[in-house]
């Protein structure tokens, strides 16, 4: 048994001292105010082990040369879902603190109301792009925006950002978006041509940019390219679907198995530590049929998958042809697990995939037991905060400012999407602005100048739908919706096997008071959550 006294007290005394001006490293000094261009890049989607040096069987090259020549992140938290994750990553903020609890409102549906749920971004709170405008940078982006549709003061140009092209709502089809999910250049609606494809489209404006500011002159470049894939439809293109199919007809626990063992191997998990089981049926109780249109769905993920990662490519080699690819900051993340919202088998097949319906979210989905796979080793997919919904793969790569001697290696310590912030402020010498809530983030670039002591020993909070956690340095305490409170050592059992309720009485509680003293103030609704397309529903009766 833990003796809990002693744990509070060393923790709150770890508290207190990061509460201290924290020591500058000679790396670090150097690398603050250095003002790189800087690269961030979120994917829609895509699960822990989905790639490469995650231990997938996808090929990425390109996204795995990034950690190979960088840093590759093993406990960097998003917050589980589309829209929250995009609000605490573009504001350093909890989303609930910029009206981003839950969703944001769907495309002529506004919920009418103000608040922590509003449904779009509010005016209490800055943007990277803001705060790197005002510190001399040019400020881009191409991709899914994700923070409000029907008022245009939530717009990317409106927030800072001083060019934009991609697509202001959520999901889009990948070949012809349509309707009220159409692609928007700065803030007027643009027609795709024929043969366009969102993957492309997205890095080619972003490269497009890019050489505009180069022309423009010296001043560094922030660009945020935030791709739609692999959110469905998983509109794959067939070159990209037909390299991987038949390569998912062993199912499920057979990639599963697979993955694990190249994690094993290259250190992303221990020996000792149990992966999480896979609790869809056995792959040999379903028929030919049914096994031959999963195996179909998958290779239709694994080629959108493949699609990004020949874009991070293209992006890089670019990047290369100007000279600018040593002084240029990459981070790479997704912002959730692997999606299970197509139903427990997910949906279409490889007719889908070859003849696809166009100016339409229609079309192929995953579907929750290959999410479940996809997330291996952990438990749980989106919409959940348990770690298979909620830690993602991050990778950071900067030649310039990552010693040789951590280039190619892990981070092991916990970060989050608000550090981001943090970290950009840092390096750019920025100022983040007064009169609005203070930045949740702290600064990676102690770890990214080579140091592996904590950036946070305070405790971390996370709600979405009423799922909930609070991580605090090792302990995780973690719910679904209406179930009751899990208690988790991370560094013994980092998959959520053993809850340790039980053992641990005191500290439950404790970090139960932590949450809710966190969410009272922040706004989050419980004990009963809210959801907005419940809200919605009562609100049309």
């Amino acid at each position: 048994m833990r003796l809990n006294f002693l744990l509070s007290i060393l923790l709150a005394c770890f508290q207190g001292l990061a509460s201290l001006p924290r020591h500058v490293s000679a790396a670090d000094s150097k690398l603050s105010d250095s003002r790189p261009n800087i690269i961030v890049v979120l994917v829609d989607d895509m699960g822990y082990s989905d790639l490469g040096c995650y231990g997938s069987e996808i090929e990425t090259p390109h996204i795995d040369k990034l950690a190979r020549q960088g840093l590759q992140f093993t406990q960097f938290y998003n917050q589980g879902r589309c829209c929250p994750t995009r609000a605490a990553l573009m504001t350093g903020l909890q989303p609930h603190q910029v009206g981003i609890g839950h969703m944001t409102a769907p495309p002529g549906q506004p919920l009418g109301i103000d608040g922590p749920y509003q449904g779009y971004l509010n005016d209490n709170c800055t943007t990277l792009a803001a705060v790197l405008k005002s510190a001399g940078y040019r400020t881009l982006m191409t991709g899914k925006w994700h923070l409000g549709a029907d008022r245009q003061e939530c717009w990317p140009l409106q927030r800072g950002f001083e060019q934009y092209y991609g697509c202001i709502s959520g999901a889009i089809n990948y070949f012809k978006p349509g309707g009220n999910r159409g692609i928007v250049e700065g803030n007027e609606p643009v027609d795709t041509p024929a043969g366009w494809y969102a993957t492309d489209a997205f890095t080619d404006k972003a490269i497009e940019y890019i050489s505009q500011s180069n022309e423009a002159g010296d001043s560094p470049f922030f660009l945020y390219l935030a791709y739609n894939a692999p959110h469905w439809p998983l509109n794959a293109k067939v070159k990209d679907f037909e390299k991987y199919r038949g390569k998912y007809s062993a199912g499920w626990r057979a990639l599963m198995k697979a993955r694990q063992e190249r994690q094993r191997a290259s250190g992303l998990l221990a020996d000792a530590t149990e992966p999480a089981p896979h609790h869809g049926p056995k792959w040999e109780s379903l028929n030919d049929k049914q096994r031959d249109r999963l195996d179909a769905t998958m290779a239709a993920y694994a080629g959108c998958i493949d699609s990004i990662d020949q874009n991070i490519g293209k992006l890089v080699e670019f990047l290369e042809s100007t000279g600018q690819d040593e002084n240029t900051v990459i981070m790479f993340m997704s912002d959730n697990g692997a999606c299970q919202e197509g139903g427990k088998f997910g949906s279409g097949g490889e007719a889908m995939v070859r003849n696809p319906p166009l100016a339409t979210t229609d079309g192929v989905r995953l579907g929750l037991q290959w999410a479940e796979a996809c997330n291996t080793p952990f438990r749980k997919y989106k919409h959940f905060v348990h770690e298979g919904g909620a830690c993602t793969p991050m990778l950071v790569q900067w030649p310039a400012g990552i010693p040789a001697s951590s280039r190619g290696t892990m981070v092991r310590q916990t970060a989050y999407l608000q550090d981001i912030m943090a970290t950009v402020i840092d390096v750019a010498g920025a100022t983040y602005p007064t009169g609005i809530p203070a930045c949740q983030g702290k600064s990676m670039l102690p770890l990214i100048a080579g140091e592996d002591s904590p950036i946070h020993t305070e405790p971390l909070f996370w709600e979405h739908e009423g799922n909930a956690a609070v991580r605090w340095n090792d302990w995780k305490l973690v719910r679904e919706y209406e179930q009751p409170w899990e208690l988790y050592d991370l560094a013994h059992d980092r998959t959520e096997l053993h809850d340790l309720s039980g053992e641990e009485p005191q500290l439950r509680q404790e970090l139960i008071a932590k949450w809710e003293a966190w969410a009272t103030e922040t706004g989050v609704a419980f004990p009963e959550r809210f959801n907005m397309y419940e809200f919605l529903k009562h609100k049309d009766k």
